[in-house]
């Protein structure tokens, strides 16, 4: 099958979308599909094709780290052509997502969308605290008319998010839940270099005895890592080697680091800002443990890819994360910042319990691969090529009918 995914976040850019459509690229062809991706390109007028890759020219809009794309660029337009696909794939709502759905309908080729962000929580970026309610409004039209009206299947990576559709929205249509695929081999830590490690530490000022507490993703106020930085004082107190690393970049860095230096914690909490993709995987593996008190995720892919690099995860008891952790189990969940700082000092003190968690953690992490996350959507794309839901197809059947009974006759 010749697959096209639209998407507006591809690597080298990191975030939970880039990571998922790559996955999805890499299972797909493995499975020996043909698979090309449409994205943005960080130059305003260049395109870049490259091993199936084809960038497409935007400007960033100010909200985030989003670009805007042309909606229909006839350039992109005629190389998509040859490409003869025979489904779409969209991971985007945005400009690369409505060329797709423009495609789509001029070409007659069936359309799969997974719906990747939860929006509601992102609004405050543009209304400012003003509007909300009309916003979240307008927000939910706008999710109903691109996630629902204008395709033929749509995906989601959890229960969360269906809930979203099925309970708040009140979709009819199926909801298919396929949670993403990891490449969890590149987290383990037999995979990463062990003088890597060493110099990272060093370059971080990382002593060896330090007990290092690891978040990894976009700083920005829905990830609630305030809560994180707040709470680090009390976790100190009951480990005073503690130390805590925030890897990436994003509108609220600044604003972080000012509360760490008003709360006198430069030399305990290090922010790295953006690192490169390949990296990554060295700060889970550097790690003791990783947190996360975010309640915006969809799926919480860092979550897995910690617990990818055998490290036990603390995370706020939201639904994203427990359809990935089992309390207690392969990981562990709390509800307030009490229960948070106790579950970080067991961790610290009890190292049976540690180990336990650790071993556990990194067996759930091997279910979420990619070759089966590519299978379960491959499923989903059957489904469309396959059924007779667009006028055009049934139109061409039954003018093919035709044809063959006037044939029969003469």
């Amino acid at each position: 099958m010749r697959i096209g995914l639209f998407t507006d976040a591809y690597p080298p850019f990191i975030n939970g979308v880039a990571t998922s459509v790559l996955m999805l690229k890499q299972g797909l062809e493995k499975m020996g599909h043909k698979v090309y991706v449409v994205t943005v390109n960080d130059e305003a007028f260049s395109y870049k094709e490259t091993e199936g890759v084809l960038k497409i020219p935007s400007i960033p809009i100010g909200i985030m780290n989003f670009r805007q794309s042309g909606i229909y660029p006839l350039k992109a337009l005629k190389i998509i052509k040859k490409w003869n696909l025979d489904v779409i794939h969209t991971h985007t709502e945005f400009s690369i997502g409505t060329f797709a759905r423009l495609i789509s309908k001029q070409f007659n080729i069936p359309l799969v969308h997974t719906y990747h962000t939860m929006y509601e929580e992102y609004i405050y970026y543009i209304t400012k605290g003003y509007f909300n309610h009309a916003s979240k409004k307008l927000v939910e039209y706008l999710t109903l008319f691109l996630c629902d009206k204008t395709i033929d299947e749509l995906i989601v990576p959890t229960n969360k998010a269906k809930e979203l559709f099925k309970e708040k929205y009140k979709v009819k249509r199926d909801v298919h839940v396929i949670p993403t695929g990891i490449d969890i081999e590149r987290f383990r830590k037999k995979n990463v270099d062990k003088l890597s490690l060493v110099k990272l530490k060093k370059d971080l000022s990382i002593n060896m005895r330090d007990f290092i507490i690891l978040y990894v993703g976009r700083i920005a106020k829905e990830k609630s890592i305030e809560f994180l930085i707040e709470n680090f004082p009390d976790v100190l107190k009951k480990i005073p080697k503690a130390k805590m690393v925030i890897v990436g970049d994003g509108p609220d860095l600044k604003e972080l680091m000012d509360l760490t230096s008003k709360l006198k914690l430069e030399d305990k909490i290090i922010f790295t800002g953006r690192v490169l993709w390949d990296d990554v995987p060295k700060y889970y593996v550097m790690s003791d443990v990783f947190v996360t008190a975010s309640t915006s995720e969809t799926q919480g892919l860092t979550v897995i890819e910690a617990m990818g690099a055998s490290k036990p995860v603390v995370a706020i008891k939201d639904e994203s994360f427990m359809q990935v952790i089992t309390n207690k189990k392969d990981g562990l969940l709390f509800e307030d910042e009490k229960e948070y700082v106790s579950l970080i000092e067991k961790l610290y003190k009890d190292k049976t319990f540690y180990q336990k968690i650790s071993k556990e953690a990194l067996n759930t992490a091997l279910k979420y691969s990619p070759d089966s996350y590519a299978k379960k959507v491959f499923k989903i794309y059957q489904m469309v090529v396959n059924k007779d839901t667009n006028i055009f197809k049934k139109t061409f059947h039954n003018v093919k009918k035709v044809l063959r009974k006037s044939g029969d006759k003469n």
